[in-house]
């Protein structure tokens, strides 16, 4: 289907399988009836005629008629067929882009478009952090350092911890709250045993950020990070 657009006008046509389409007839008879038309028309159908791949890939004939053309069609069709088409073209023509037909329209319509250009604009400005963070978190595979998330964000390492602290996220050894581990937002590996000055060897834990626990901190801490750094 083709509408009128701005930079010259193109008149807008139904093809003969959206008419098939319409009327539940099958395509060859409506190109079958349109052919016959012509002919009685004494038009050259070849002017309205085009190709399209059906679903083999075959090249198929199929004919682009204007609102006129088609409506002249419809004459030897049922006053149901006709009302489909009708809805159809109505449909149409109302959201068409018309084209100014004065200097005052047109630059009216020069207007509108600078607007929802520069609203687009403003919009991919302001979007601009948001699908860079989100790009460097779709890059980050698997488990990282809690460290890493604070530097992607945009936070000091050491105001980043105690903000998850603060928020009971961490507790106080920086290992997360049972329940952020069972919601598997972070795992927690053994590291080497460290020897105190007695020779004594304690456990020592990591916390580490899951895939699903990088997307939660993004979500809380992203829209606040600058004013953390």
């Amino acid at each position: 289907m083709n509408a009128l657009m701005m930079g010259g006008p193109k008149t807008l046509t139904m093809t003969s399988r959206e008419i098939a389409g319409l009327t539940g007839k099958r395509h060859d008879n409506v190109v079958s009836d349109i052919k016959k038309m012509m002919a009685e028309l004494k038009e050259d159908a070849l002017k309205f005629q085009g190709i399209y791949l059906d679903s083999m890939n075959r090249e198929k004939v199929e004919f682009q008629l204007d609102r006129e053309l088609t409506d002249t069609l419809l004459t030897g069709y049922s006053a149901v067929l006709r009302r489909k088409v009708i809805a159809r073209w109505r449909d149409l023509e109302s959201t068409q882009i018309k084209v100014p037909t004065t200097l005052a329209g047109a630059l009216r319509l020069a207007a509108e478009q600078a607007e929802v250009i520069e609203a687009q604009t403003l919009q991919i400005a302001a979007d601009a952090p948001k699908v860079a963070f989100a790009e460097t978190i779709r890059s980050i595979d698997g488990v990282c350092h809690i460290e890493k998330i604070a530097k992607t964000l945009g936070f000091g390492r050491n105001k980043f911890f105690k903000r998850l602290r603060d928020d009971s996220i961490l507790m106080r050894s920086n290992l997360p709250y049972q329940k952020y581990i069972d919601r598997d937002y972070f795992t927690v590996i053994e590291q080497e045993p460290y020897t105190d000055s007695e020779g004594v060897k304690h456990p020592t834990f990591t916390a580490m950020v899951t895939g699903a626990g990088q997307v939660f901190l993004a979500r809380k801490y992203s829209a606040v990070a600058g004013a953390h750094v």
